[in-house]
Parts: C-alpha cells; sequence; structure tokens
C-alpha cells in the first residue's frame, strides 16, 4: 500500500519568534542613534502622505474629512500597539471608504460608527477562528499580481492631480522635480529620506515664488482639537443588526485580505516573519477603537506602508506609532504649514513607490517566456481584475480562483488507468489507476474500462492512487455498475486507509440516495 498523504502543519512556534525579533529590533533601534532617526523620519514622511488620502478616503465614505484623519492616527498608533507586523501602516483607507459609504448616505453617522464598531468585532472573531493561516493558499504569481496592480492603483489614484482643467502647468515640473530629488539625494546621503527631503524642498520654494498650485489645505478641512470619546446611538435590536452587518462583515473581510497581503509583503521585504493572527486581531481592536472615537475605521495602507518599509528604511513598531503621533500634530497643530505642502511633491513621492514596488522582473519578456503559460496568466488575470474594480481583495480572490482551477486541471493530467494482462489467469481482468483522483481527474476515468469484452472478474488496483472526494468515488461506484449490468463482478483493492474509509462512507451514503 501507498504512504498516506501527509499535510504540512502551521508551525505556530514562528509568531513566538517574530515576537521575539521584534523586540529585540525595538530595543537596538532605542540604543541606535541611526536606526532610531530612521524609524522617526520614516514615521514623518508617512504622517505627511497619510493627509491626502485620509481627508480623500473620508469624502468617498461620505463623512467629515476630520472623519478619515482621526481614523488614521487612531489606526496607526493602535495596530503599533497591538499589532503583528512591524513597520505595518494602518490607517483609513479607500477600499473601507467604499464598503461602507451607503451606510453613513443613507443611515447616518451613529450607523456608520456601529458598522465600523462591528466589522472589528467580527475581525476579531475571525482572528480566534485562525483565518490568517489560509494565507498559506495564496499562490506567489498571484501575490506577483497584487504588487503590480497595487502600483498601478497608486498610480492611477495620483491622476486627478496630474490631469484637468484647473490644474496650472507649473505643477507637471514640480512632479518631475520631487522625483529628482527622491533619486539623487540618496547618492549624497541617506541620512534624511529622500521623500521628506522632496517634500521640503518643493514646499518652501513654491512659498518663496508664489506659485499658486493644489496644496494639502484644497483637499479639505484640517481638525483643530482632539478626538473625543463617541458612542454610536443605535437602538440594540435586530433591526440594526440587519441593516449594519452585510456591511460590516463585508468590511472585516477587506480589511482582513488587505492587511494580511500587506503583512506578507513586508515579511518578504524585510525576511522576516509577522504573526498574522495577531495582524487579525490587531486591526479589529484598532477599528473598534477607531469607532469610539468618531472615526471611519480602516486598514493596512499598501502605499504608505512601503513609503516607511522601503523609501524610509523603517523596521520596527516605533515609525508605526510616530505615524499617528506625527499626524496628529501636524494637522492639529501644525496645519496652517501642513496646508502649505504641494500636491504635487506628495504625486512625485507616490510614483516613486509605485516604481519601486512594482515587480519589473516578472513583466520582462525574457521572464515571461521561461515561465508557464498558466502562470503568466494567474499573474495577468489577477492584475486585470484588481485594477477593472479598483478592489484589492477582489482581484486576489480572482486570481486564487484562476490559480486553483490552473492546479485541477495539471494535477487531473497525472492520473492513469493501466489495463494488466495476465495470460496464466485468462478468467480475471487486472487494471491498475495511479494518481490522485477528485472532480477534475476522475470523470473520464468510466471511459477507460471495456465492460462487453472483459471476462467475469475485474480486479481494480488503487495501491497508487488516492480518493479525495466524492467525485472520484461515485466514479468507482459508477465502474461497479456498469460491470455489474453485463453481469460481471468487480474488486477494488489496494485502497489506502484513508481512502477506503471514505469509499465505505460515501459509497454507502450515495447508494442510499
Amino acid at each position: 500500500m501507498s504512504e498516506e498523504p501527509r499535510s504540512i502543519k502551521y508551525d505556530d512556534s514562528l509568531a513566538l519568534h517574530a515576537d521575539t525579533a521584534d523586540e529585540t529590533s525595538m530595543l537596538a533601534a532605542l540604543k541606535s542613534p541611526k536606526r532610531m532617526k530612521t524609524e522617526i523620519l520614516g514615521g514623518l514622511l508617512v504622517a505627511i502622505a497619510l493627509i491626502p488620502e485620509a481627508i480623500a478616503f473620508a469624502i468617498i465614505a461620505g463623512v467629515d474629512p476630520r472623519v478619515g484623519l482621526y481614523a488614521s492616527f487612531l489606526m496607526a498608533v493602535t495596530t503599533a500597539i497591538v499589532g503583528g507586523r512591524p513597520a505595518l501602516i494602518s490607517a483609513a483607507t479607500g477600499a473601507v471608504a467604499l464598503v461602507i459609504a451607503p451606510v453613513s448616505r443613507e443611515f447616518g453617522m451613529d450607523y456608520f460608527l456601529a458598522t465600523v464598531m462591528l466589522a472589528g468585532i467580527i475581525q476579531i472573531i475571525l482572528a480566534a477562528l485562525g483565518v490568517a493561516k489560509m494565507m498559506r493558499f495564496i499562490p506567489r504569481m498571484v501575490m506577483v499580481g497584487f504588487v503590480n496592480a497595487l502600483a498601478i492603483l497608486v498610480a492611477l489614484s495620483q491622476l486627478p492631480h496630474l490631469i484637468g482643467p484647473d490644474i496650472p502647468w507649473i505643477v507637471y515640473p514640480m512632479v518631475i522635480a520631487s522625483l529628482v530629488i527622491i533619486y539623487l539625494f540618496p547618492m549624497i546621503t541617506d541620512i534624511v529620506p529622500s521623500g521628506l527631503v522632496a517634500v521640503v524642498v518643493i514646499t518652501v520654494a513654491v512659498q518663496y515664488v508664489g506659485w499658486d498650485i493644489p496644496t494639502v489645505g484644497d483637499q479639505g478641512a484640517l481638525p483643530d482639537s482632539l478626538p473625543s470619546l463617541v458612542l454610536p446611538s443605535v437602538p440594540l435590536t435586530f433591526e440594526t443588526l440587519k441593516i449594519i452587518a452585510p456591511f460590516s462583515f463585508a468590511m472585516a473581510l477587506v480589511g482582513l485580505m488587505e492587511s494580511l497581503l500587506t503583512s506578507k509583503l513586508v515579511d518578504d521585504i524585510t525576511d522576516t516573519h509577522s504573526d498574522k493572527t495577531r495582524v487579525c486581531a490587531g486591526q479589529g481592536i484598532a477599528n473598534i477603537v477607531s469607532s469610539l472615537f468618531g472615526a471611519m475605521g480602516g486598514c493596512a495602507v499598501v502605499g504608505q506602508t512601503m513609503i516607511n518599509v522601503k523609501a524610509s528604511g523603517a523596521r520596527t513598531r516605533i515609525s508605526t506609532f510616530l505615524s499617528g503621533v506625527f499626524l496628529l500634530i501636524l494637522v492639529v497643530l501644525l496645519g496652517d504649514y501642513v496646508a502649505m505642502i504641494p500636491m504635487a511633491t506628495l504625486v512625485g513621492v507616490m510614483i516613486m513607490v509605485c516604481i519601486t514596488t512594482f515587480n519589473w522582473h516578472s513583466v520582462k519578456p525574457s521572464t515571461m517566456r521561461r515561465m508557464p503559460f498558466t502562470e503568466n496568466l494567474i499573474m495577468i488575470i489577477t492584475v486585470i481584475f484588481t485594477v477593472a474594480t479598483n478592489n484589492l481583495a477582489y482581484g486576489v480572490i480572482t486570481g486564487v480562483i484562476t490559480a486553483t482551477l490552473v492546479l485541477a486541471r495539471r494535477i487531473s493530467r497525472f492520473s492513469y488507468v493501466e489495463k494488466i494482462v495476465d495470460e496464466e489467469n485468462p478468467d480475471v481482468q487486472k487494471y491498475r489507476i495511479s494518481g490522485q483522483l477528485f472532480f477534475a481527474s476522475s470523470n473520464d476515468l468510466v471511459y477507460q474500462f471495456d465492460y462487453k469484452r472483459d471476462p467475469g472478474h475485474i480486479v481494480i488496483d488503487m495501491s497508487d492512487a488516492h480518493l479525495w472526494d466524492s467525485s472520484a468515488i461515485a466514479t468507482l461506484d459508477a465502474i461497479e455498475q456498469k460491470y455489474m449490468r453485463h453481469k460481471k463482478t468487480v474488486e477494488i483493492v489496494g485502497l489506502n486507509e484513508i481512502s477506503q474509509k471514505h469509499h465505505d462512507l460515501l459509497s454507502g451514503q450515495m447508494g442510499e440516495d
């Protein structure tokens, strides 16, 4: 008999190793002035980049810009404390805004906050149920497609700041100047993140010359006070649950998927492991905290995370925590100065992030020729669906489904039926079935047997096969039934223990049906 298939178990000890490494890196940052400087400046650059997007996402959600800014502050600070991925930036996001926008529009702010709170509770429950382990089922080419689609979406999100009748011509030289500074400044020194240098230099230049170009202040009003505790005033009834539950569940799923994918992306960039279950729970706690202070909640933001990790070189929770603190300081205490920052320089920062994030190697002709067609197809489908729906979660789900179908088709080709000729025993016909039998590979097996001309007794050897689902068992039953109609007997031998149990259980049930 063949060996039973063995599953690879998730090593929960990796989470402990991740926590230990996180504590070590934080202690090292506190002891090293250079590392601490990187974390501080990374947090500052992220905070500046978060402001216009938080305002824009609040507008998408149909709420006051302050609601988005408060959400970015609360999400960043909370996940820095309870989250599972150091240097991951969580804030208000477009995906979450799109999902819950109908609630604020149709039911008002109190139902909106209750929706965010329930989404956080659902995320904590899903974390306890181990949903984070589902990340193992996302293939590499789906991840590559996710990264490439992300870069494209971030680039497309900058177009409103570059195209339109109200965009002055001076914006384009400012964007180019920002890109040049970001690219060249690291050749001089890496003491300060080049993105932050670009923001300061372009802002000072614009103010000095007096050019009239769009600024952060044009995106919406900045808050002038700290967030205060607000409890959603909604009736605790089943009717309320019916209204908010669908939106909460969608927000929880979209938020977790984007957070887990971003967390895995940071894992790959930094060659470290993160506690994905803690990532999920941290997002849930942050959304609950956010709703209690009248904010819109959110999830991990890939663009700002890439600024933090790739552009700034930050690696610890310190940068995440400081990004939230700096954001609040900037908009509350230094709002007048932040409002002066030209959108053109922030566009330059985000374009450079897109350039560095996109996996250019994956689209090189030489690489695509070496890769199997189906692998390239999975990546392309993931990118197309993500960009078309403007939703990273939908694109990844489509990519995973495509990869699953490709894998099923590929495995189905490795199932064989061999007819064994035994001249010493002509009254018995033997067949040997090899391979993994499931819905995609078993359906054609019924056509591999000679029901009319075979002798009265048939032996089917399953030593090299494994039954995975009811389709495979139904196929074996169909083969037996066909031989029985020709007054012939069938003997199935060699089933491994698991396959035998499945066959006995499901074959009996199907017989009753």
